[in-house]
């Protein structure tokens, strides 16, 4: 089964209704492709690699977190940009690429599946800017009375090495988290009166904050917390329209 380059954009946009974000760069179709999609690929970004894979399993279209365009980077076609945008015009293949709508999804965005993944409960409380900051607890069997537990169950969840700094050793009730390069939502997440707050990434500045503030705070990379809402978004869409979806994970130490 097949359908049409613009039925498709038209079922993401009303999934994750682009039109609510102050984005960094645009939101949906990026690159035009093929006409007719039988089969989405989806992924965290659209690196040359992942571009490769996907065409090599023969996608008509691919749907992305990270795409190939944001606000104030350099315009000219060169380099890395020539060859990523070679790669798809040259093979015909559809790009669509949803950043900010893609985390905020409430089920299927890459908070949501965020949470899900480390089983923790959410509430209804949002923080941050755009209300992207989700907040939330341990759940059914889940206890952490201090950061290193959380911090070795989520390392256990994600499958990577996660940085911990240490809060006052207060039980880890309430806690807050961000995806990806999210680490300027710590002080929104303090006063939100998180016990811990799970991002992708950790700056200078967040180590003293935890320290002061009490509030434990654990890097777990960019790429291994947003490696959930591309695939999760991308497979709903495709049961709806009948169309094949397959994930490709290209790994990122970042």
């Amino acid at each position: 089964m097949s359908i049409t380059r613009s039925a498709l954009l038209q079922a993401f946009d009303q999934l994750l209704s682009p039109e609510r974000f102050k984005d960094y760069g645009p939101n949906g179709l990026q690159v035009e492709g093929r006409g007719e999609v039988r089969k989405i690929v989806s992924g965290v970004t659209a690196s040359r690699a992942f571009i490769e894979a996907a065409v090599a399993a023969g996608a008509d279209a691919l749907f992305v977190h990270h795409g190939l365009f944001w606000r104030g980077q350099d315009a000219r076609v060169t380099g890395w940009m020539r060859q990523r945008l070679g790669l798809l015009i040259g093979h015909d293949v559809n790009l669509f690429a949803y950043h900010l709508p893609l985390d905020a999804h409430a089920e299927l965005g890459n908070n949501a599946q965020l949470g899900w993944q480390l089983g923790l409960v959410v509430q209804p409380q949002r923080f941050g800017e755009q209300e992207l900051g989700w907040l939330g607890g341990p759940g059914e069997g889940l206890q952490f009375g201090s950061v290193e537990p959380l911090a070795r169950h989520v390392e256990a969840r994600l499958g990577r090495r996660v940085t911990a700094i240490p809060g006052d050793g207060r039980p880890l009730k309430r806690i807050a988290w961000c995806t990806g390069g999210a680490q300027g939502f710590f002080e929104a997440a303090i006063a939100a009166g998180a016990d811990a707050f799970i991002t992708g990434e950790i700056s200078e500045p967040q180590a003293h904050y935890a320290r002061e503030s009490g509030v434990a705070f654990l890097a777990c990379g960019h790429h291994a917390t947003e490696r959930y809402g591309a695939p999760a978004v991308a497979a709903h869409v495709a049961g709806q329209l009948g169309l094949v979806h397959e994930f490709i994970d290209i790994d990122n130490p970042a």
